[in-house]
C-alpha cells in the first residue's frame, strides 16, 4: 500500500516520512513548501507541491496514484500565532482538514491518521493527562485540533474509514543533523538562538503553581513521535476499524527552567535565564500518559530528555555553523 504524507517535508513530517520508508512503507509527500524542506527527505520519495485546500490538486493525486492510507500533518501550528490570527488557523488547519477528508472519501481511501495536539486538553488539574481527562483547548490552535478529531471521527463513520488520532506532547530532538528543527518556534531551538546570538535565554513566566515556578512539559523525541506514526500505521494497514484517540508521550514532567539549565549543559554556555511575562494560552503543566499507546499500538518512548537536547544541537550546529564560535 502507499501512503501519502501531508506536510511530509516538514520537521516532523520528514521524519515520519523517513521512519515508515525505512520500514519498507511506500510514501508520497504532499507540502506547501512554506514550512518544509525538500531536502529533508529520503532520496527517491515522490513530492508534490500543493496544498490540502487545493480540492482538486487532491482528486488528482488520489486518481493518479495509489494510495490507499493517509498520514495527515500539514497544519499551522504556534500557539501564539493562532492566538494573533485565528482566522487563518481555523480556515487553514479544519479547512485543509474537512478538504483533505471529503477528497479521501470519495477516492474511496480507508485509512486516515490524523496528527493532533496535547493543545486539546487546555490547563487540566491533573498529575497525569489520559486520553478520558476534559478537553478544553485554550488556544485557537489547540481547538482547530480538537474539532479535527471530531471532523475525523464523523467522517470515520460516515465513510468507513478507520482512524487513529495521536495527541502528542512537546516535540524536540532530531534522529540526524540534517533533520533539525529550523524553526525558532519551540523552547529548545528558541534558547539555541538566543545563546547563539549572544543573548540570554528567555523564560516566560515563573509564577506558575510549579515546583521551580515555570511550566512543565512531557518532551518527547521527534524519531519516538516518528515511531508511533509507524505503529498507527501499520495498525490501520492491518485491518483495523473504528476509532482510536491516544497520547504521545513520556509521562515524565520536565520544567522550562530544567530545560534551560540541561541546554547550557549541552552547549557549554551557561548564561543565566531572563524571566518575561507569560505568554497567553500556555497551561502551567502538561504530562501525558502513554500507557493506552503502549496497549493499543504497542509503542513506548525509548529516548530521553538528554538525547533529545544533544541531538537537537548537533543538528542546530549544522544549520547555524555561526554557533560553534560561543
Amino acid at each position: 500500500m502507499t501512503w501519502l504524507i501531508t506536510g511530509g517535508a516538514g520537521y516532523i513530517g520528514a521524519h515520519v516520512a523517513r521512519a515508515m520508508v525505512t520500514e519498507g512503507e511506500s510514501v508520497l509527500v504532499l507540502d506547501d513548501l512554506s514550512s518544509g524542506e525538500p531536502t529533508r527527505l529520503p532520496e527517491g520519495i515522490g513530492l508534490i507541491q500543493g496544498s490540502v485546500l487545493d480540492g482538486e490538486l487532491l482528486k488528482r493525486i488520489f486518481a493518479e496514484h495509489s494510495v490507499t492510507g493517509v498520514v495527515h500533518l500539514a497544519a499551522r501550528k504556534q500557539v501564539g500565532e493562532s492566538m494573533e490570527q485565528p482566522s487563518r488557523y481555523y480556515q487553514e488547519n479544519l479547512g485543509g482538514l474537512a478538504t483533505l477528508l471529503e477528497a479521501v472519501a470519495g477516492a474511496g481511501i480507508g485509512r486516515f491518521l490524523f496528527s493532533s495536539s496535547a493543545a486539546v486538553y487546555g490547563n487540566p488539574d491533573v498529575d497525569l493527562i489520559t486520553e478520558d481527562t476534559p478537553c478544553v483547548p485554550m488556544s485557537p490552535y489547540g481547538e482547530t485540533k480538537l474539532a479535527g478529531e471530531w471532523l475525523v471521527r464523523a467522517a470515520g463513520r460516515a465513510h468507513g474509514i478507520a482512524t487513529v488520532c495521536l495527541r502528542y506532547f512537546n516535540v524536540a530532538g532530531a534522529a540526524g543533523p540534517e533533520l533539525a528543527d529550523t524553526g525558532v518556534f519551540n523552547v529548545v531551538p528558541m534558547v539555541f538562538d538566543r545563546l547563539t546570538r549572544g543573548e540570554a535565554p528567555r523564560i516566560f513566566g515563573d509564577g506558575y503553581p510549579t515546583p521551580d515556578g515555570t511550566c512543565v512539559r512531557d518532551y518527547i523525541h521527534v524519531a519516538d513521535l516518528a515511531d508511533a506514526h509507524l505503529a498507527a500505521a501499520r495498525r490501520l494497514a492491518g485491518g483495523a476499524t473504528g476509532d482510536l484517540t491516544v497520547n504521545i508521550g513520556r509521562g515524565e514532567g520536565v520544567s522550562v527552567r530544567e530545560i534551560v539549565t540541561l541546554i547550557g549543559e549541552v552547549t557549554g554556555d551557561t548564561t543565566p535565564a531572563v524571566v518575561e511575562p507569560p505568554r497567553p494560552g500556555d497551561a502551567p503543566r502538561a504530562v501525558g500518559s502513554a500507557a493506552l499507546a503502549e496497549r493499543e499500538l504497542g509503542w513506548s518512548a525509548r529516548r530521553r530528555v538528554r538525547e533529545m537536547v544533544e541531538s537537537a544541537w548537533r543538528g542546530w550546529l549544522l544549520h547555524h555553523p555561526e554557533a560553534r564560535r560561543h
